[in-house]
């Protein structure tokens, strides 16, 4: 039971830090990268189908992406998807493929950035003290319960803390690295 909570914690955890990694890497840092496209969907036939699905997306330069549609007819809309988006920056169509080129980033954008880097990172943390609640609480139901004693409770409870520090600490880098990154662009 004590190591299932962990393991239960553990795999929680996991899941919220490869959301931060997803959610960093929306966040341009001046040079082209596909991802920032990945939470742009297009509508296909009648269904919202992510960018990737209906085109392939290349780097033929270090601060443009290429967005070459599998079917010449979706342009517009693969366009249309783009420039609703969020992503800040506005395709260029000479009718078969669109161009995005990355700006580099003024010290003020980068400031903005990193500030959004923060946030997430922060989001993150909240979302592991979530885990790390929920399993103290599972912890002592189950000490009510008389599945363990107090004394494994409190050993539960140290492993549980340090867990999290764990995850705290990959957190910390994973959001320090990303704002390196957009500072030494």
């Amino acid at each position: 039971m004590t190591q299932q909570i962990i393991k239960d914690a553990r795999q929680s955890m996991e899941k919220h830090i490869q959301g931060l990694k997803t959610s960093l890497a929306t966040i341009r840092a001046g040079r082209a990268n596909a991802s920032v496209l990945d939470q742009v969907t297009v509508e296909y036939y009648g269904v919202d189908t992510p960018v990737n699905q209906v085109a392939s997306i290349s780097v033929p330069e270090a601060r443009m992406l290429l967005i070459t549609p599998y079917d010449p007819n979706s342009l517009k809309d693969i366009e249309k998807a783009i420039l609703k988006s969020n992503i800040g920056i506005n395709p260029n169509n000479d009718g078969s493929v669109l161009r995005l080129v990355f700006p580099a980033l003024t010290e003020e954008r980068r400031k903005e950035l990193a500030k959004e880097v923060g946030k997430y990172e922060e989001e993150c943390k909240i979302r592991l003290r979530h885990v790390r609640r929920d399993a103290i609480d599972q912890a002592a139901k189950a000490e009510k319960a008389k599945e363990m004693t107090e004394d494994e409770l409190h050993v539960m409870e140290k492993d549980i803390q340090s867990l999290t520090d764990e995850f705290v600490k990959k957190v910390e880098n994973i959001a320090s690295e990303k704002e390196k990154d957009l500072m030494n662009d």
